[in-house]
C-alpha cells in the first residue's frame, strides 16, 4: 500500500464485498459469477487489444426485441454516437462455459435476434469462453445473410484484419483470452476430429509451431491465416491446409528434435481452418509470457498429466525461486525433473531481459529481433538444460521454451535419478555434446557435476518409491545412517530396500552441481521435519550451504495435492570449504534467509483470492494517472495512451520474498 502511495498523488482506495466484481468498462459492482469472468475478460479485451474506447461500451444495455425489453450483455457503439438501439454496432453475448452455442434460450440464436432487433447493428460475437462465434448480418435482395468471420473488427473498423492480418497489427493477448483461444481450439479438435486430448493437444501445438514460425519468419508477409471465405467452402479450406502444411515443412527442418520428417498435421481442413482463423491476430512473440505461460500450462496439465506425482508448480512459485537464485547469461540452468518447463522458461526470459541490455544502442527492428534471436538460441543451446522421464512432458517443454523465447535448449527424456552408466547413448552424446565434453566422462555420479544453477520440483510421495539396487548404490542418502554418542550422524554399510525419489532427488542434484553452484528444490515438510529423516537435513547442512528456506502455503499445490511444502535454496559447498570443516571438526555458522507465504494467491479450489482489509472486503487499487499496457494503435499505426481503473491486487508473498531476499542477499557473502 505504501508504494502505491508514493507512485499516485492523491491515492484512494474503494474495496469490494465478497462474492463482487467492479465492471471494467462502466465500474459497476457487479456478481462474480462464471459469465462474469468471460465478460471481463472479453471487455479488456476489447480495450486493451482491440483499441475501443470504454466510452463507446455499453454493458447490460437495454434493446427491445418485439414486445418485450431485453438486455445484451455488451453493445458496441460508433464514436461519439448516442448509447441508443438504432446506434448499436456490434452485439456480444457472454455464457457460462456449460452453455451450449446450440442452447435455443442462450445460444447463438438469441445473438441473432438481438442483431436483428437492431438495425445498425452488423456483427456479433457469442462466446463461452471455450467456443466462439462470430457474425455478420449482411441484407442482400430482401434476404439477411449470416457470414462468419474470423473476429470482430478492430475500434478502426479495418475488417481485414480479420481475414489476413499484417505483422504490424498483430495484437498482444491479455488476461485470460489466450487461454479462451487455446480452449476453444482444442475443444474444436477434440470434438470435429474425434481424437483423444493428448492427441489434440499434439496437434494443436503443430499448429502454433505454425504461427511461432510465421511471426519469426521477417520480413515476408505473414501466411498464416485463413479468410472467411475459405473457410466457408471446402475448396478454401483444402487451400488453408496446403498453405499452413508449407510453413509446417519449414518447422521440421527448423525443430528436427521435436518433430519428425515424415510428420505432418492430421487435422481435417475444417478443424485447421477454424483453428488457424482463431489465432490468426494474436502475435506470440509479443504477448506476456505469464499470459502464454497460464494458457500453455493449463492445458498441458489438462491434458498431459499423468499418474508418478506430477503437479506442476505454480508460476508465482517458480518465477520467486529462479528470481532468488539470480541466474546470469553464461551459467548453466537444469531442471533434472522439469515437467512442462516452468522454471526453465521463466528463468530463459529473466536471461534475455539481461541479454537485451547487451544490445543496446541497436536500432530497434527487423535487424534487432534477428540479432536477439540469435543470441537466444546461443543461450538456449550452450545453457539450459531439462530432463523428464516422461517423453511427452519433453515434447511439451521444447515447445513451451520455443514458443517463449524461441530456443528449445536441450530438453532430454531420461530417468534422471538412473546411474550414468545405464543413461540411453543418445542422450549422453546429446548431453556430452551440449557439455562440450566427451560422452566417455560421463560415467559415474562423481563426474557428472557441470551445472551452475538446478530449480526443480522432484515427483514425491510413498506411491513412487525407488527400489532399483543399482540406483539406491550411487547415493549417500540410500544408506541407513545411525547417530553417534556425540550427536552426529554416521553412514552404515546398509541399504534402504527402497527410498522416496524427492529423498533422492537431493543428492542427485548435488551430484549435477559444481562445487558453489546453488539450487532451488520444492520439497515436502516432512524432510525438513520429520525425526526419522534427520539423517538427511544433517547430510544436506554437511553437503551444501542453506541460504534460505521458504516455507509455502498449505494451499500452493491445491486443488490437485495438499502436501504441505517448502523452497529449500542451497548452495553446494566447495572441496576446500570441505576440508576446512572436517579439519575443525565443526560446520561453520552463517545466516539463513527465512520466510514464510501466508497467502499463495489462490484457495484450496484453486480460485484467485485478491486482497482484503479488515472488514474482510477486496481492496480495489487505483491507478490513475500510472503509464500503463492500455493503448489505442490507430489506423497509421500512432498510440495513444489509456489509464486503468482501479484494480484488485492478487494475493500473494512471493514477489515480497523474492524481493527481501535479494535485498538480504547483497550483505550475504555468497560469491553470486
Amino acid at each position: 500500500m505504501k508504494n502505491m502511495a508514493e507512485k499516485t498523488s492523491t491515492p484512494i482506495i474503494t474495496t469490494l464485498p465478497d462474492g463482487k466484481i467492479c465492471d471494467f468498462i462502466d465500474g459497476t459492482i457487479r456478481k462474480d459469477t462464471p459469465e462474469e469472468y468471460v465478460r471481463q475478460n472479453i471487455e479488456r479485451r476489447l480495450v486493451k487489444e482491440l483499441g475501443y474506447k470504454p466510452e463507446r461500451i455499453a454493458v447490460e444495455f437495454p434493446i427491445k426485441t418485439g414486445s418485450s425489453t431485453k438486455r445484451v450483455d455488451i453493445a458496441i457503439f460508433p464514436e461519439g454516437a448516442p448509447h441508443k438501439q438504432e446506434h448499436i454496432d456490434i452485439i456480444i453475448e457472454c455464457k457460462h462455459e456449460k452453455t451450449k452455442p446450440s442452447d435455443k434460450k442462450n445460444g447463438e440464436e438469441q445473438l441473432k435476434s438481438y442483431l436483428s432487433s437492431c438495425p445498425n447493428a452488423q456483427w456479433g460475437m457469442w462466446t463461452n469462453g471455450r467456443h466462439k462465434s462470430v457474425f455478420r448480418r449482411i441484407e442482400a435482395e430482401g434476404r439477411v445473410l449470416w457470414e462468419e468471420p474470423n473476429d470482430i473488427p478492430a475500434h478502426d473498423g479495418n475488417i481485414d484484419d480479420t481475414d489476413r492480418p499484417t505483422r504490424e497489427r498483430l495484437m498482444r493477448s491479455t488476461d485470460d483470452n489466450l487461454l479462451f483461444s487455446f480452449r476453444t481450439c482444442h475443444d474444436h479438435i477434440y470434438i470435429t476430429d474425434g481424437l483423444p486430448k493428448d492427441k489434440a493437444f499434439f496437434e494443436l501445438l503443430k499448429v502454433i509451431f505454425c504461427k511461432i514460425h510465421d511471426e519469426r519468419n521477417i520480413p515476408k508477409p505473414l501466411e498464416f491465416y485463413a479468410t472467411t471465405k475459405e473457410k466457408a467452402s471446402n475448396d478454401g479450406r483444402l487451400t488453408v491446409q496446403k498453405r499452413i502444411g508449407k510453413i509446417f515443412n519449414e518447422v521440421k527442418k527448423r525443430y528436427p528434435t521435436i518433430f519428425e520428417a515424415n510428420d505432418i498435421i492430421t487435422l481435417k481442413p475444417r478443424s485447421l481452418a477454424y483453428i488457424v482463423g482463431e489465432l490468426q491476430r494474436y502475435s506470440f512473440l509479443d504477448t506476456h509470457i505469464d499470459v502464454k505461460g497460464k494458457a500453455y500450462e493449463e492445458l498441458v496439465g489438462s491434458n498431459l498429466r499423468g499418474d508418478r506425482g506430477e503437479f506442476f508448480t505454480p508460476r508465482n512459485v517458480q518465477r520467486m525461486a529462479i528470481q532468488m537464485l539470480d541466474v546470469k547469461p553464461g551459467e548453466r540452468i537444469l531442471d533434472p525433473s522439469c515437467g512442462t518447463g516452468g522454471f526453465l522458461v521463466i528463468a530463459m526470459n529473466e536471461v534475455i531481459d539481461r541479454l537485451k541490455g547487451s544490445l543496446v544502442g541497436l536500432p530497434t527492428g527487423d535487424a534487432y529481433r534477428q540479432v536477439l534471436n540469435e543470441k537466444i538460441r546461443e543461450t538456449a543451446e550452450s545453457s539450459f538444460f531439462g530432463f523428464d522421464i516422461n517423453r511427452e512432458l519433453v515434447k511439451a517443454t521444447k515447445m513451451n521454451m520455443v514458443m517463449n523465447n524461441d530456443g528449445a535448449g536441450n530438453v532430454l527424456q531420461n530417468d534422471s535419478l538412473s546411474h550414468p552408466h545405464q543413461w540411453e547413448p543418445e542422450f549422453r552424446n546429446q548431453l556430452a555434446k551440449a557439455l562440450d565434453i566427451e560422452a566417455t566422462e560421463l560415467r559415474s555420479p562423481d563426474s557428472i557435476g557441470y551445472m551452475d544453477v538446478i530449480a526443480t520440483n522432484p515427483p514425491f510421495g510413498g506411491k513412487l518409491p525407488i527400489s532399483d539396487r543399482e540406483t539406491l548404490e550411487q547415493f549417500d542418502l540410500a544408506r541407513v545412517w545411525k547417530k553417534t554418542e556425540s550427536g552426529h550422524w554416521e553412514m552404515t554399510k546398509d541399504f534402504y530396500s527402497s527410498r522416496p525419489p524427492e529423498i533422492l532427488f537431493i543428492e542427485r542434484c548435488w551430484q549435477f552441481l559444481k562445487p558453489g553452484g546453488r539450487m532451488a528444490i520444492v520439497l515436502p515438510d516432512g524432510i525438513l521435519g520429520n525425526p526419522d529423516l534427520e539423517y538427511v537435513r544433517y547430510w544436506i547442512m554437511a553437503h551444501c550451504r542453506i541460504v534460505a528456506s521458504i516455507d509455502l502455503h498449505p494451499d500452493t499445490f491445491q486443488p490437485n495435492n495438499g502436501t504441505q511444502t517448502s523452497v529449500l535454496l542451497l548452495q553446494k559447498k566447495t572441496d576446500d570449504e570441505l576440508r576446512k570443516e572436517e579439519k575443525q571438526g565443526q560446520l561453520d555458522d552463517y545466516e539463513i534467509f527465512m520466510a514464510q507465504t501466508l497467502a499463495i494467491g489462490h484457495d484450496k479450489r484453486g480460485n484467485i483470492l485478491y486482497k482484503r482489509n479488515d472488514e474482510g472486503e477486496e481492496i480495489l487499487l487505483p491507478l490513475e494517472g500510472e503509464e500503463t499496457e492500455l493503448y489505442e494503435v490507430g489506423a497509421k499505426g500512432d498510440t495513444s495512451r489509456r489509464f486503468l481503473r482501479p484494480t484488485k491486487q492478487v494475493d500473494d508473498d512471493t514477489p515480497v520474498v523474492a524481493e527481501e531476499f535479494l535485498a538480504w542477499k547483497q550483505s550475504a557473502v555468497l560469491g553470486w
